[in-house]
């Protein structure tokens, strides 16, 4: 059987008919005067003006670039702590546990480096890394500064941080990336 073929001129894009279709949605139905003119937009409190600004996905140009220019530091810093992290485990001897803990270090370092230089530009929110980051520090700095200190008093603390500063963090995201709370 052969293919049927159409004119060019009777085509119409999905498009053009999406925006038949809902213009002659918005008018008034014989039989409902009750209504008055609302349309449905109006009806469900949306405006009728244009609709709201879509988020637009965040592509790779849209990265901010570090302050050291094309230059791979955090790459390098991460690829250095899981290094660390090997030779720890691998190494055996007295100094294992040390060499894993300092991995761990230089990895989160940086990789906390290119979340926050990220969620400061407005490119992707991480508000929940940078909240746990800052508990997980506070946290740190009373067990080892108090001494001995009842657990709940640390989980006390550390929720009360992490609250706070997730709060502070998506603020200051929303500031920065134009009123997104969050961007793919």
């Amino acid at each position: 059987m052969g293919r049927r073929s159409r004119k060019r001129g009777d085509l119409t894009t999905r498009a053009q008919r999406d925006v038949a279709r809902r213009s002659s949605s918005d008018r008034p139905r014989p039989g409902r005067e009750s209504q008055g003119s609302r349309t449905p937009h109006a009806r469900r409190g949306e405006s009728q003006g244009s609709p709201a600004p879509r988020a637009r996905r965040s592509t790779a140009s849209d990265r901010p670039r570090a302050p050291w220019g094309s230059f791979p530091l955090s790459e390098l810093v991460i690829l250095a702590g899981i290094i660390v992290i090997f030779w720890g485990l691998l190494g055996g001897g007295g100094q294992g546990n040390e060499r894993v803990a300092a991995g761990l270090v230089l990895a989160s370092l940086g990789g906390g480096e290119l979340a926050l230089r990220e969620h400061l530009a407005g490119f992707r929110s991480h508000s929940a890394l940078l909240a746990g980051v800052a508990a997980f520090v506070v946290v740190t700095a009373v067990a080892l500064g108090l001494g001995p200190v009842k657990i709940w008093v640390l989980l006390a603390v550390g929720i009360a941080v992490f609250g706070v500063t997730l709060y502070a963090m998506l603020e200051l995201f929303k500031r920065r990336s134009g009123g997104l709370q969050w961007r793919r």
